[in-house]
């Protein structure tokens, strides 16, 4: 076909646009205010599949886990809820209220009816304890040695653990009891060695299951 023709078939029937306007913008955060965001506004974010946290009034959206740490917190979530008695419940990347902050832990115990109804943000004493993965990235390592566990701690969380997928003798899994306000290790495992933990409840498990290949007993 000639010009006319190939220039009718690229444009849009006439009123095509009139009858699917096109969709507006969505903000994804509010507008920004001069004392901060609150835990009100993280609450009222619209569920986008992003994790994002509020951390000392900002926003901060975490990129998306590499595939080994989507592994390692899936599997640790397992092991766990295959020992936890029925009364609690452990899950992934749950909304948790720490003070005046909104953090996603990477795998959430808590109390069970709690867990299942629904609420999108959870605080202690419901929490039990709460498990981070660390990322690579200076940032992310600063968030998840230096940031977020005096938080966890401040609001009373009793138990802390942080598993390192990278680096000597990884995965290392380190296990921290909250005393006099903060948290100290109480015990630590490497991979190939046994991790006993006794809080929330008694379960005893080696690190080398969280990361590479399944292993079949």
């Amino acid at each position: 076909m000639k010009g006319g023709d190939d220039d009718m078939s690229a444009q849009p029937i006439e009123g095509w646009l009139v009858a699917h306007p096109p969709p507006s913008h969505t903000l994804l955060f509010p507008l920004a205010k001069a004392a901060g965001y609150t835990i009100d506004d993280w609450l009222k974010l619209p569920q986008t599949g992003e994790r994002i946290e509020l951390i000392d009034g900002s926003f901060v959206v975490q990129g998306v886990p590499a595939s080994n740490h989507a592994v390692c917190a899936g599997r640790l979530v397992r092991v766990l809820l295959d020992a936890a008695p029925d009364d609690i419940e452990v899950a992934e990347a749950v909304g948790t209220l720490v003070g005046e902050d909104g953090l996603i832990p990477d795998v959430v115990i808590a109390d069970a009816d709690v867990m299942v109804s629904g609420i999108r943000g959870i605080r202690f004493p419901d929490i039990l304890a709460v498990a981070e993965v660390v990322s690579p990235g200076v940032g992310n390592r600063k968030r998840d040695h230096e940031i977020k566990p005096p938080k966890y701690a401040a609001a009373g969380i009793p138990t802390f653990i942080r598993v390192e997928i990278e680096g000597d003798g990884a995965p290392w899994v380190e296990v921290f009891h909250l005393h006099e306000g903060r948290y100290e290790l109480a015990t630590a495992a490497k991979a190939g060695e046994t991790l006993t933990l006794t809080q929330p409840f008694p379960v005893s498990f080696d690190p080398a299951i969280l990361t590479g290949r399944r292993r079949r007993s």
